[in-house]
């Protein structure tokens, strides 16, 4: 169960990077793009693919963020400058992907043009080298002594991915933090508020939605070459229902931790994409599921966290109604007391 919950948290910070990116387009841009299910994909097809060839991870993770921000800059020309609905510009990227990433992928095959999976399992990746080093601390064995203490009977082989993605999801973070407060950054948020009155003030809206949608996809394709590289393997199909998943983890960690600040509400992705995997692998759990209800089971998850917090706020609401109605009653009840004395004639 623990090594379960605790794969659970590591795909989690990972896929978080995927929903800072849904959120970037979703939520400050205010653009439904559905581009995510296919450059999510391209990040780890590129990455797959560099790998395979002989290319040190770190820069075939980097190439993998550049052409993510590549196709996301793409869409954003559909929709600005070709004049196509924003939903659709999305789907027509999308379904372009799919065919780019099997192109992409059949360059490490010499018998086909195109190809859909890849594996590396037998390849040095990110994740490989950095637990060469990590193995040389010993900081494995004092944390999985500790834990023997508590009485937890299985435990993870190496707590290096955990450490490792938690210092580059929190350095994201803290980018895209930094990112919305620059001048482009408040101005691709105001763009996304009242792109109106952002153009009234000689900005150039068109700009500011292609940087933004390529921002948001490169987000989505880095977390698309390190998942490849967890996982040791890449795949056309893995992309699926990918924008549900981070729309599933924006709306519970929002509903959950509130959006005041942007620092917060970078937070609330964060941990609501590791909650999210949480409950996939507590549904599974259940012997009544199995891996084909996933779609299920985050439809399910994506609709209770969406009716879930306006029910709560209903009831809140409702409460308050009813406390100021009943302090009004007190109120007036007093005021009639007030008067009744005031009127009662006194003896002289």
């Amino acid at each position: 169960m623990f090594a379960a919950l605790f794969g659970s948290v590591e795909q989690g910070i990972i896929y978080a990077i995927m929903a800072l990116g849904v959120y970037l387009s979703f939520r400050v841009l205010d653009f439904p793009d559905l581009t995510v299910d296919g450059s999510f994909v391209t990040g780890a097809a590129v990455a797959a693919t560099m790998i395979i060839f002989g290319y040190d991870p770190m820069l075939a993770t980097a190439v993998a963020l550049l052409i993510g921000f590549l196709a996301g800059c793409i869409t954003g020309l559909l929709h600005t400058k070709g004049k196509i609905n924003p939903l659709l510009s999305g789907i027509l990227m999308m379904i372009a992907l799919y065919s780019i990433n099997l192109r992409i992928m059949g360059t490490t095959s010499t018998s086909s043009v195109s190809r859909s999976n890849i594996p590396l399992l037998n390849e040095a990746t990110l994740f490989s080298k950095f637990h060469e080093f990590w193995s040389t601390l010993g900081i494995d064995n004092s944390i999985n002594s500790f834990f023997k203490m508590l009485g937890v009977q299985y435990l993870p082989g190496t707590w290096g991915t955990l450490f490792l993605m938690l210092i580059i999801t929190v350095v994201i973070k803290f980018i895209v933090d930094w990112f919305l407060q620059t001048e482009v950054g408040l101005a691709i948020r105001a763009t996304g508020d009242n792109k109106r009155m952002i153009r009234s003030l000689s900005a150039n809206t068109d700009t500011l939605v292609i940087i933004g949608l390529g921002v948001s996809n490169a987000l989505v394709a880095f977390s698309g070459a390190l998942i490849a590289q967890y996982g040791k393997f890449a795949d056309a199909a893995m992309g699926i229902g990918m924008i549900i998943a981070g729309l599933a983890s924006v709306i519970i960690g929002e509903a959950i931790f509130g959006t005041k600040t942007i620092m917060r509400t970078t937070l609330a992705i964060i941990i609501g994409a590791v909650i999210y995997r949480l409950v996939l692998a507590l549904a599974f759990r259940i012997k009544f599921f199995d891996p084909g209800d996933l779609k299920v089971i985050t439809a399910v998850i994506v609709i209770g966290a969406l009716v879930i917090p306006q029910f709560i706020e209903k009831r809140r609401e409702k409460t308050r109604k009813a406390k100021r109605h009943h302090d009004r009653v007190a109120e007036l009840a007093l005021t009639k007391e007030g008067t009744a004395i005031a009127e009662t004639p006194t003896n002289q």
